[in-house]
C-alpha cells in the first residue's frame, strides 16, 4: 500500500509531466512561427518524452494499486520575447521539475516508501540529463545569437533529433 503523501505527490507529478509536454509543444509551435523548424522538431520530441514520463508515474501507481487522479493542465505560454527566452524558460522549467522530483524522493524516504525508490532513482538520473540538455541549448543559443548564420546552423542541428527515436521507444511503458 502506498503512503497517502507519496500517492498525492505522484499524482501531482503526472500532471506536472503532462504540463511539461504541453509546454514543450507550445514552444515547438512558437519555433515554427519563428521559422525555426529544427527547434520545433527538438521541442516536439521533448514534448513526447514528457508524456512518456507521465505514463511512467501512471503505471507505477497502477502497479501499486493506487488511484489515478489526473489534475487540470494549465495553459502554457504561447509566446516568448526571443528564441533565447524560450530555451531559458525551458531550463527554468526543468529546474522546477527537478525540485518536484526531489520533493517526492524526500517524501518517499520520510515515509519509508521503498517501493517508489527505483522509479524515483530513474527520474533523478533523468533530470540530470534534462537539465544538461536544456543548459546546452541555452549556451549554444547564447553563443550564436538570435539571428544570422549561427542560428541557421543551430536550427539544423536541433532538427536532427528524431521525434520517434529508439531512445524514446525504450522509455515507453510496455504493460
Amino acid at each position: 500500500m502506498i503512503n497517502d503523501k507519496v500517492h498525492k505527490l505522484l499524482n501531482e507529478q503526472i500532471t506536472n509531466e503532462l504540463y511539461s509536454g504541453y509546454l514543450y509543444q507550445a514552444m515547438a509551435a512558437y519555433f515554427e512561427e519563428q521559422d525555426l523548424p529544427g527547434f520545433a522538431v527538438w521541442y516536439t520530441a521533448q514534448a513526447q518524452e514528457e508524456v512518456i514520463h507521465a505514463f511512467k508515474f501512471y503505471n507505477h501507481l497502477i502497479e501499486r494499486g493506487a488511484r489515478i487522479e489526473l489534475g487540470a493542465i494549465e495553459k502554457p505560454p504561447v509566446e516568448w520575447d526571443s528564441p533565447l527566452a524560450a530555451v531559458e524558460a525551458a531550463l527554468e522549467h526543468e529546474k522546477k521539475i527537478t525540485a518536484d522530483i526531489n520533493r517526492i524522493y524526500e517524501a518517499a524516504d520520510e515515509t519509508k516508501d521503498y517501493a517508489s525508490r527505483p522509479i524515483l532513482d530513474w527520474f533523478v538520473d533523468e533530470q540530470i540529463e534534462e537539465e544538461d540538455n536544456a543548459t546546452t541549448n541555452v549556451q549554444k543559443l547564447r553563443m550564436v545569437g538570435d539571428k544570422g548564420n549561427g542560428l541557421y546552423m543551430l536550427d539544423k542541428e536541433m532538427g536532427a533529433r528524431p521525434i520517434t527515436s529508439p531512445e524514446l521507444a525504450a522509455k515507453v511503458p510496455t504493460e
